[in-house]
């Protein structure tokens, strides 16, 4: 049996993957079709039921219900792994953060965990505009808008990089979330089509796990597979990008996850002043 499967190309995610799509593991006759994007391709895709199998923000995940399940291994929560919000020109003396309902803001994507969150931190701010994660650093670099009046907010290997290239942060968003909730910061996760039967939904979640594992037993070694698809970027910030994203949460959500989760749906719905109606969100193992 053949799953298209989507995911983006970064570290956290070949890494997961790895074994999986490699048959380094047993996948017990499965195969995978995979699809490398970038996750607002994946959510617009989810969006519209196109994969089988796919990474998706979990900012995205309420538009997607009535298509998928969320599995409990594969994704990334966390603490302390949250978007950054950066600009050129730090806050005035004595501010933790300028007026940013006067900035210009840059968000890697409109149906995305970063954009949720920067909302939620600053409902008022509506000088939006979506880029390509990969994108945001020289943006705010090189924006044609006001001096001192451009920010972005930065996602993956950036949180890495912006400091090398002048970049300050303002705010880290994903604090702020946990100062707010209390609970772990939901990224992303692996959601599954509703209408494969509940027994592939686990099977699929069991592989995924043990490919996780298998990776984590070989680790800091790096599969040629993640080295291939993360560019440019050097060794270190790869294992750095790993460590921060691929955690015991990658294993199983657990019931902190679940929650985290749950709680992530309920800010969408009072934001939006909607109701996805959707109770069973996660595959049952």
């Amino acid at each position: 049996m053949k799953l298209t499967l989507g995911f983006s190309p970064c570290p956290n995610d070949t890494f997961i993957f790895d074994a999986l799509v490699n048959h380094k593991i047993d996948t017990e006759g499965l195969n995978f079709e995979v699809l490398l994007e970038d996750v607002q391709t994946l959510n617009r895709w989810a969006m519209e039921g196109k994969l089988d199998l796919t990474k998706v923000s979990y900012g995205a995940l309420p538009l997607m219900l009535q298509h998928y399940r969320v599995l409990q291994s594969g994704g990334a929560l966390g603490k302390g792994v949250g978007p950054l919000l950066i600009s050129a020109q730090p806050a005035a003396p004595g501010k933790d953060y300028p007026n940013i309902n006067d900035y210009t803001i840059a968000i890697p994507g409109e149906n995305t965990t970063a954009h949720l969150l920067f909302s939620l931190a600053f409902p008022n701010a509506k000088k939006k505009i979506f880029k390509v994660f990969s994108e945001i650093e020289d943006f705010v670099l090189n924006s044609p808008h006001p001096a001192g009046k451009t920010a972005g907010v930065i996602i993956h290997e950036n949180r890495f990089t912006y400091q090398k290239k002048g970049l300050i942060k303002l705010m880290d968003l994903g604090e702020y979330w946990e100062k707010q909730t209390g609970y772990p910061i939901p990224l992303g996760g692996i959601v599954m089509r509703r209408n494969f039967s509940p027994a592939l939904q686990v099977k699929i979640n069991t592989l995924i796990r043990k490919s996780i594992e298998y990776a984590f037993n070989n680790y800091p070694l790096l599969p040629p597979y993640v080295i291939q698809h993360a560019q440019e970027m050097e060794e270190a910030i790869m294992r750095q990008h790993i460590d921060l994203y691929v955690n015991d949460y990658s294993l199983d959500l657990g019931a902190n996850g679940r929650m985290a989760v749950e709680r992530f749906i309920e800010i969408y719905e009072q934001g939006k002043n909607v109701s996805t109606g959707v109770n069973d969100i996660f595959i049952k193992i």
